[in-house]
């Protein structure tokens, strides 16, 4: 076998690529992809797998307790998996007496104590020990079958634990979500939708801007504008963004307005009724703004804001004093912390707080309180300096373990800038950040224009025309930010992301909805083929697909455990693909195959569902 031909797929639960020369060459630690528990996941092919490697490796070097299985996929030209735990092996082992005499032979040996197990069709073993396996077809249609007649949550991952904090989307009071919070809300939510599907509690939190010095002026502006306030309404109140810039004006311009601004700070803090009341109702305007279109979204999220999270700030400095981590500097009470240049500041040196007193109460209530075992924040990778100070401070406090591989644990997910296709950030014409909802109007009112130009409306209702406008033109501002890596800036490009062609939501939706074409034109009753038939997968596209259907629960514990959703929109287009060579190759209606191939239609169309629901999409039924 020529082994530097080998071109394996990308790696996937964080296990390293298996062509690269680290993962044969070092041991591997445990990282955050060995994250499941002991229970066998019947999804799970590759934690299947591992399975039965790890039991190899117990028998064929029993003294190396703390070597774990190097399972990787990789191309069919070499077998379906590989485990390349040999060459890792061989220095370890070498010179203690063993047996072995190089990694060709300890890959035999692995090859050898494998129990016996349906899966494995046959293994062989290449280059330096590198064991390839070949899975069985039979194995792999049963594993389907078992799918369909349980449902999809039989391939759900299971992580070892019980509850996550994602902490996301966090807009502003009295400012409205622009397009920098879509990637905040969507890959937050993405992230929140898989830990859900993966059996852990999650508590989506909103860390809305609601407390801080710009409630002043805004509070002033408010009893200056409407003498009435306590009656005005949202109505009255009208645009929060022109509000708020108004008020900002006066602030700049007027010193009156702003020594009485400044004073209405002073008085919210102090609890004031009548400046709690009016901070309230400016609230309570913002969130209806914001809940409107976090359900154009689908984004289901908890408030728990700034000011939920001041009455702890106190105490939880007051800990941190006594561990001896605060220290004064230059007025300023502050932690230094090994390999930052400047300290992390918790009280200004004018008495007040910041954000970083805010994340510091909020990290230990959600460790304390909420007792999340995980805690994920999603922001822009210009915060991302600020959250490894904050964690750096939990762990000096003993809050969280010092190593990032433990429980519990706090992780910053960074996303890159949306650019506009001048190549800088994406704004309106007169030089103003785009608003979320002014995005989503025109996301709609493009793809209802493309399904009128296929003449749609003449064949739908009003109803149909409108919640697949939705359905698609959502779908595609969603994918066209997820299926990129989040650390990246983006291009946002409408006539790209509504294109029926290539790695688009709109091919995708499509390809799903051919998908349910197919089955209606059959005619048949799936939930008796389920029943009755059987899946057999004897041409080689049947088996592509077929195997690539069962990898879905790994791509989904890659995605969910390395924070990166783009890992599940590339799986789910290369489904797409699958599928559609497998259609090409393969007749449907009509053919001797025609039950077993409607199985695997319907199988791919709940996988596609799965996905589009852990992407936030809505599927779509008919084109």
């Amino acid at each position: 076998m020529n082994y530097s031909s080998r071109v394996p797929t990308h790696s996937v639960l964080g296990i390293l690529r298996a062509n690269s020369k680290r993962s044969v060459l070092a041991p591997r630690s445990r990282t955050i992809s060995a994250m499941a528990n002991d229970e066998e996941t019947l999804g799970s092919l590759k934690k299947q797998l591992a399975k039965l490697f790890e039991a190899s490796l117990r028998v064929t070097v029993p003294t190396e307790t703390d070597v774990e299985p190097l399972v990787a996929a990789c191309t069919g030209n070499f077998g379906d998996y590989q485990c390349n735990n040999a060459m890792s092996l061989w220095p370890r082992i070498k010179g203690k007496g063993t047996e072995f005499r190089g990694p060709p032979a300890v890959g035999q040996a692995l090859m050898k104590n494998i129990p016996q197990s349906e899966m494995i069709e046959k293994c062989s073993v290449a280059g330096p020990g590198f064991v390839n396996v070949v899975i069985s077809k039979n194995w792999i249609a049963k594993s389907i079958q078992k799918m369909l007649t349980h449902g999809i949550g039989e391939w759900a991952p299971r992580l070892s634990i019980q509850r996550a904090v994602v902490d996301f989307s966090s807009p502003n009071i009295a400012k409205e979500m622009h397009v920098g919070h879509l990637r905040s809300t969507i890959i937050g939510d993405t992230l929140a939708r898989m830990l859900e599907f993966s059996n852990v509690e999650v508590l989506r939190r909103n860390h809305v801007g609601d407390w801080g010095t710009q409630f002043g002026m805004l509070i002033e502006f408010l009893f200056e504008k409407f003498p009435n306030w306590e009656h005005a309404s949202e109505t009255a109140i009208g645009d929060l963004q022109a509000f708020y810039k108004a008020s900002k004006q006066r602030f700049d311009e007027d010193p009156v307005f702003k020594e009485r601004a400044q004073k209405a700070v002073v008085k919210l803090q102090g609890g004031e009724p009548k400046y709690r009341k009016a901070w309230t109702q400016i609230c309570d305007i913002s969130r209806s703004e914001f809940a409107k279109v976090y359900q154009r979204l689908g984004v289901t999220i908890e408030e728990k804001g700034e000011s939920f999270y001041n009455p702890y700030i106190p105490g939880v400095l007051e800990k941190l004093s006594n561990l001896g981590l605060i220290e004064e500097s230059q007025g300023a009470r502050v932690i230094f912390l090994e390999g930052f240049n400047i300290p992390l500041i918790v009280v200004k040196s004018d008495g007040g707080y910041n954000y970083a007193s805010t994340d510091l109460a909020a990290i230990w209530y959600r460790l304390n309180e909420e007792k999340a075992e995980w805690i994920i924040y999603v922001t822009d990778v210009g915060q991302s300096q600020h959250f490894e100070m904050v964690f750096k401070a939990a762990k000096r406090a003993g809050w969280l373990p010092a190593d990032n591989n433990s429980y519990p644990r706090a992780n910053h997910v960074g996303f890159g800038l949306v650019l506009g296709e001048d190549g800088k950030r994406f704004r309106t014409r007169n030089t103003e950040v785009v608003r979320l909802v002014d995005l989503l109007d025109e996301a709609k009112t493009r793809s209802k224009a493309a399904l009128i130009e296929r003449g749609k409306d003449k064949e739908w209702t009003e109803d149909e025309l409108e919640q697949t406008a939705e359905a698609v033109g959502y779908g595609a501002v969603k994918y066209a930010d997820l299926k990129n890596n989040r650390l990246t800036n983006y291009t946002f490009n409408f006539d790209q992301m509504l294109n029926d062609k290539g790695n688009t939501a709109v091919y995708l939706l499509y390809a799903h909805a051919r998908i349910c074409s197919i089955i209606r034109k059959s005619g048949k009753d799936m939930e008796e083929l389920k029943k009755t038939a059987e899946i057999s997968l004897d041409h080689p596209d049947e088996r592509v697909l077929g195997l690539h259907l069962l990898q879905f629960a790994e791509n989904v514990e890659e995605a969910c455990t390395n924070l990166l959703p783009n890992v599940l929109c590339e799986y789910l287009y290369n489904l797409s693909e699958n599928f559609t060579k497998f259609y090409s190759n393969c007749p449907v209606i009509g053919k001797p195959e025609e039950a077993s191939r409607l199985l695997l239609c319907e199988a791919t169309a709940v996988v596609m569902r799965q996905c589009f629901h852990l992407l936030g999409i809505v599927p779509v039924y008919k084109i």
